[in-house]
């Protein structure tokens, strides 16, 4: 899904939950972005989410990713479509310190 909001983030619980062995419990830590905490959330019973403080990113290491694919991956470049920012974006899954290619 290209898109976050609640009924996204319902899902993708659900498809974590499905892959939780049945004698453990997932305790996913999150920042709090209005789909991750929204009392509509449905959390499987076999997740607890666990926030961090707010405004806190210095805390979440996703937020250096971030970081790190807007300076080196995504700017100053034009893309055409949803797809040109995929296919420019996953070599990085792999190797993150190569240089983006330039479109």
């Amino acid at each position: 899904m290209p898109w976050c909001d609640t009924h996204a983030m319902t899902q993708h619980l659900a498809e974590i939950a499905r892959h939780v062995a049945e004698d453990a419990h997932a305790i996913l830590i999150m920042d709090q972005a209005g789909w991750h905490m929204s009392k509509n959330l449905v959390v499987p019973e076999n997740i607890t989410i666990l926030p961090l403080p707010p405004k806190s990113p210095e805390l979440n290491p996703v937020e250096n990713l971030w970081h790190f694919m807007r300076d080196n991956w995504l700017s100053n470049r034009v893309f055409k479509s949803y797809d040109d920012i995929v296919a420019h974006c996953k070599p990085m899954r792999f190797n993150p310190a190569a240089p983006a290619n330039d479109p």
